[in-house]
């Protein structure tokens, strides 16, 4: 469950989270009727699921050999690619994956996860969704077919489950189906707490339930009652070690958890001493991937560390003049005038930001760079919001929202079409 790079990220698995939240609206919009009926219905399913699941978990069952103990390199081989952005290699690697294990699902959760990682990397079309969406339904179904087949199910059958649960849960978030979502995650955690009672040590599952542990504490009114209720009660700080613990010993989740914690300490906790640690240990080992070397520069913003911001966007234009071929140097240029822009935002040098926003615009890149079409326009938008014009902010938000591919930006679009943008807003630097 290593990857979730995207908005992802910050995108996380559940971030329904008050008024700061960038991508789902609270459940206070909801009108008080659909929130009984919703209740009732929750419950009824919660009942039903909980003896199913119990007849599954097995959890005194003695578990078999397993990844643990011999850890597949050919998956941590394909993690490494998809984070490093070489999602066509990876897909070779965890085909293999799938034709030596056929009937286990560690090879199908990992080639889910490539389209996802294509997914979080702006590549949002209807043709990867779709595939997406297969690929993880696959897994779910291999998985509960071999827990239920086998004598002695594997702890990674229950982890494997309960990740690609939780993906196809925050898929459903994203798209507003909350109550789906919310579905998924109940059988979601209750696979990744079996996977941990059948073998305590199993730090990769901490992931998930680190995940849930944090954002479910941040929830509130109805959605926290219900979250208690079907879920678990939330613990920040339990949240936080849990990940710490997943991204120092897990086997899988390791650089996953790694990105979780700097997105929480980044734009949720503000500890960018933290943000740095991490973002820094994933710019140098993943450095075909420009997402990471932003963030460290976002840090030494926040930070206020203008010789190491300054050496950063040097460092993108630099790798700008040696990349080739063509489109792969005019990506590290963009994310050199993409990361200008938000320090410009920063210290509320609007115009100097939308100059640098527009020269973006003016080389985009649809098709090797998706992102940095919708999230320049954001940036825009987010300068016009700062200088009080609120009017020419909604026109460059209300485009994202008419974009064929928006990669992600939509969410905040609509937070800030709710909801001015604040100086202080932490996702000015996402």
């Amino acid at each position: 469950m290593r990857y979730n790079q995207n908005i992802e990220t910050t995108e996380t698995l559940f971030s329904i989270s008050r008024s700061k939240d960038p991508f789902v609206k609270s459940l206070g919009s909801v009108t008080q009727s659909v929130c009984i009926v919703s209740f009732f219905l929750l419950l009824s399913l919660f009942v039903l699921q909980g003896s199913q699941q119990f007849a599954l978990a097995q959890p005194d069952q003695a578990p078999s050999l397993s990844q643990a103990a011999n850890p597949n390199e050919d998956v941590i081989k394909g993690i490494h690619l998809l984070y490093n952005r070489r999602f066509d290699e990876a897909e070779v690697i965890f085909r293999k994956v799938i034709a030596e294990f056929p009937d286990k699902p560690i090879g199908y959760f990992y080639s889910a996860m490539v389209m996802w990682s294509r997914y979080a990397a702006g590549f949002c079309s209807a043709e990867i969704v779709n595939e997406y969406l297969k690929r993880v339904d696959r897994t779910i179904d291999v998985a509960k077919t071999h827990i239920e087949d086998s004598n002695s199910p594997d702890y990674y059958d229950f982890f494997y489950m309960g990740g690609a649960l939780g993906f196809k849960g925050r898929f459903n978030l994203s798209e507003g189906n909350w109550l789906s979502a919310f579905l998924l995650a109940t059988e979601s955690i209750e696979a990744l707490k079996t996977s941990l009672r059948m073998h305590p040590n199993n730090r990769d599952v901490l992931l998930g339930i680190g995940i849930f542990d944090y954002y479910t504490a941040n929830l509130s009114g109805v959605l926290k009652f219900l979250s208690y209720l079907l879920i678990h009660k939330g613990n920040k700080e339990e949240g936080i070690k849990k990940l710490r613990l997943a991204a120092k010993e897990a086997i899988y989740s390791e650089t996953e958890a790694k990105n979780t914690l700097l997105h929480i300490y980044l734009f949720f906790e503000q500890d960018y001493l933290n943000a740095l640690e991490l973002a820094y240990e994933l710019a140098a080992e993943y450095e075909h991937n420009p997402r990471f070397k932003v963030l460290e520069g976002v840090c030494y913003i926040r930070l206020g560390n203008e010789t190491q911001f300054r050496q950063t966007v040097r460092y993108f234009r630099q790798r700008s003049l040696q990349a080739n071929p063509e489109y792969d140097a005019r990506l590290w240029a963009r994310r050199a005038l993409y990361l200008e822009s938000i320090h410009d935002l920063f210290h509320s040098r609007y115009a100097e930001a939308r100059i640098k926003v527009e020269e973006i615009l003016n080389h985009a890149d649809p098709e090797h760079d998706p992102a940095m079409i919708a999230w320049p326009l954001l940036k825009m938008g987010i300068s016009y919001d700062l200088e009080d014009n609120r009017q020419e902010a909604i026109k460059y938000y209300n485009q994202i929202l008419c974009l064929k591919n928006a990669s992600g930006a939509q969410f905040l679009a609509k937070k800030y079409l709710d909801n001015q943008v604040r100086k202080k807003d932490p996702f000015i630097g996402y």
